[in-house]
């Protein structure tokens, strides 16, 4: 009986080993840059129609691991001179993603009484009327139970190591798939397709600028767009920290709730 016992506990060790061994280190490196995030940013989200025009909001953005999990704030503001409309009013989310699955969505208004809380089915919302969706805010594939290296490719001109994401049957999202290129040498995204659940249809989001700052890489802009369409959006980081040194406090929804604390 004791030798049954130890063997079973020597399979299990090696089993365990081995799901470690088949994380893909790309994979990790993104995960660590994720749970060690302290990062504030701000700039213009950019929503251009199939016509040329566009339409800017000034966008904020704060994200922090705490708790186990990545809190991220981000206010969008028209820019000045824009025309406004009821969707183009001020707002706030707190966004959070955790690595097991319990993921949230939060959108704050001035003169609400509470936040609402953003029903998974409407995470493929379009955020702003832009191609991005609230759930692209999220992206929790990174977290998703299936993984798998697909290989070394270009793009660009770039090495990179091609990542597929699969959501397992819990897992609440818009997407069936996520092909991610991954720059090999800093294992950071350079251009993503994201394949909608329903009707199949392509989403590519592309990073462009990328740079580095107190040793985190970041994109200075990212373009999405639905492949075969016309229109586009573009995140545009003009200037923020990758240490800003962020409270936990600061993501609470009583503060993000008060308008009236922030300029």
């Amino acid at each position: 009986m004791r030798l049954a016992t130890l063997m079973m506990a020597a399979l299990a060790l090696l089993t365990g080993a081995a799901s470690v061994a088949e994380t893909p280190a790309a994979l990790v490196a993104v995960r660590n840059r994720i749970e060690s995030s302290d990062y504030r940013a701000t700039g213009q989200l950019v929503r251009v129609d199939a016509g040329g025009s566009r339409t800017r909001f000034a966008i904020t953005v704060e994200g922090l691991w705490v708790g186990g999990a990545l809190h991220t704030m981000i206010e969008a503001l028209p820019a000045k001179g824009a025309a406004a409309d009821k969707e183009d009013e001020p707002l706030r989310l707190l966004l959070e993603v955790r690595p097991d699955g319990r993921d949230s969505i939060r959108i704050f208004r001035p003169g609400a009484a509470a936040p609402r809380l953003l029903p998974p089915d409407r995470w493929g919302d379009h955020f702003l009327g832009t191609v991005f969706s609230y759930e692209d805010l999220l992206d929790p594939q990174f977290f998703w139970p299936k993984q798998t290296l697909l290989g070394d490719v270009s793009f660009d001109g770039r090495r990179c190591d091609l990542l597929q994401s699969v959501p397992g049957r819990l897992d609440r999202t818009a997407y069936s798939e996520v092909r991610t290129w991954l720059d090999h040498s800093i294992a950071y995204p350079v251009h993503a397709e994201k394949k909608l659940r329903q009707g199949g249809a392509v989403k590519e989001i592309t990073y462009y600028g990328l740079r580095q700052s107190n040793g985190v890489w970041s994109a200075t802009q990212i373009e999405a767009k639905m492949r075969g369409q016309a229109g586009s959006a573009f995140w545009i980081v003009k200037r923020g920290s990758a240490k800003a040194h962020l409270d936990a406090n600061e993501f609470q929804p009583g503060v993000i709730g008060h308008f009236e604390d922030r300029p």
